[in-house]
């Protein structure tokens, strides 16, 4: 069982949700970054209330912390405070289940289903007339006796949340009016959040302090604000309670992140791929088995943000590790002969 990492950019539990949702902005001008997101959902989103409709359906996709929750939110109150419903693939594993929700929505409301690459194929069949022409049908009792109802339903906006689009049917994204795709957020942007997250907390914070928890967050402001509480409690108690840059360093070598963000399962995977492997190529599972981890943490959770970054490349034969990371262990990487330098016994004639 892998630990919780302080730096993953899933959510941890319904207690840190609740902590988020107080720290989430609320309109489109409160939004950090995304600028071309922002920019697109703003006209979507005037040109629906001009019309008085529903706003089409949005597909929001990119890695897990970015705000597409918090979107979804955000697009509810613009199309002028309409009632959300929030619901995730893996909750939907039958009709009905879908069924009920849908049913209740009024006229312009949002239905927000996060993971939506995992519902089942039956219930995203069942959700395909719905999406185009507001209407169900619905299959009562079964065998020879069953029939068919067919349920009217009123115009309301589904949003999609994703973080692995390549895993959406086409026949379901082609159902998505916008398709937008969130990306990292940079350094400055994660300082702005992270000031207004403080403003919010009541914690005094000099300047640089923030920042240096910016360049730490993964350009995630889920992480961003996690760590935040992290060095806000290291503040209260070891210190006066104000943060500083000296105090952000203590806090965050504390819960062992680095400079560059990585905590001590990322960097122990570059050490057993250099070290044990000599760098790579390696393949993943033989990385697993000799960290003792399991193939879809290491995939999913510690190598997404080590290729962002630059620290290790995929290739046919594996993974490999670039200079960046022997630079960021301060290990030498070793020099290979290639056959060119490799010298050739003269021939005497």
């Amino acid at each position: 069982m892998t630990r919780e990492r302080i730096i993953s950019a899933q959510s941890a539990n319904p207690a840190e949700d609740a902590f988020s949702q107080s720290l989430r902005p609320q309109r489109l001008n409160e939004m950090v970054g995304q600028q071309r997101v922002i920019e697109k959902l703003t006209i979507a989103i005037e040109a629906a209330r001009a019309r008085r409709e529903p706003m089409e359906h949005v597909l929001l996709d990119g890695p897990p912390g970015l705000g597409k929750t918090t979107l979804a939110h955000v697009i509810a109150n613009e199309m002028g405070g309409t009632n959300i419903r929030v619901t995730s693939g893996p909750s939907l594993a039958k009709q009905s289940d879908l069924l009920t929700i849908l049913t209740q929505l009024d006229t312009g409301d949002v239905l927000f289903i996060d993971e939506i690459h995992r519902l089942p194929k039956i219930v995203e069949e069942f959700l395909y007339p719905a999406m185009e022409d507001f209407r169900v049908d619905f299959t009562i009792e079964g065998g020879l006796s069953g029939r068919v109802v067919n349920f009217a339903l009123k115009p309301f906006t589904l949003i999609g949340a994703t973080t692995r689009a390549g895993l959406l049917s086409a026949a379901m994204r082609d159902r998505f009016g916008h398709h937008l795709h969130l990306d990292f957020y940079g350094t400055d942007d994660l300082t702005t959040i992270l000031i207004r997250s403080a403003d919010k907390l009541g914690v005094p914070a000099l300047d640089g302090s923030l920042a240096r928890i910016a360049g730490r967050s993964r350009g995630t402001p889920r992480v961003a604000n996690r760590l935040l509480k992290r060095v806000r409690d290291y503040a209260q108690v070891r210190a006066d309670g104000t943060l500083s840059p000296q105090v952000v360093e203590k806090a965050l070598d504390i819960q062992q992140v680095d400079a560059d963000g990585l905590d001590e399962l990322d960097r122990a995977f570059l050490k057993a791929l250099i070290d044990i492997y000599s760098g790579g190529p390696a393949g993943i599972e033989a990385l697993a088995a000799t960290m003792g981890q399991e193939r879809d943490t290491l995939e999913d959770v510690v190598e997404p943000y080590l290729l962002q970054i630059g620290f290790v490349i995929r290739t046919r034969q594996g993974r490999q590790a670039t200079q960046a990371a022997y630079d960021h262990l301060g290990i030498a990487k070793p020099t290979t002969r290639t056959p060119e330098d490799t010298p050739r016994e003269e021939t005497l004639f």
